[in-house]
């Protein structure tokens, strides 16, 4: 990366850091957000359990695999838009 211009890496930088943030805050609320609301979520049902229940035991970690994929992905999409992707070994 020392081969590149540094407005090419404060741009580079720039969306790494929104990913980041937009990452973290969907983390929040699915990791607390919903949480600190079952016994509203409660009220509501999925699959036949209650909403709160079944976001706690199961809902939220599908979320953080999605979401961790979704980061891997978009990540790797901002670095080959900036010229710093990895290199593939085959």
């Amino acid at each position: 990366m020392s081969d590149i211009t540094p407005e090419v890496r404060a741009k580079h930088w720039a969306k790494t850091k929104n990913l980041t943030i937009v990452t973290l805050i969907i983390w929040f609320i699915f990791s607390f957000g919903v949480h600190w609301f079952a016994d509203s979520l409660n009220a509501y049902t999925f699959i036949g359990f209650p909403l709160g229940f079944y976001m706690a035991a199961q809902g939220s970690l599908a979320v953080f695999v999605v979401l961790i994929f979704y980061l891997a992905r978009t990540q790797g999409k901002i670095d080959e838009e900036f010229g710093v992707a990895e290199d593939e070994t085959k």
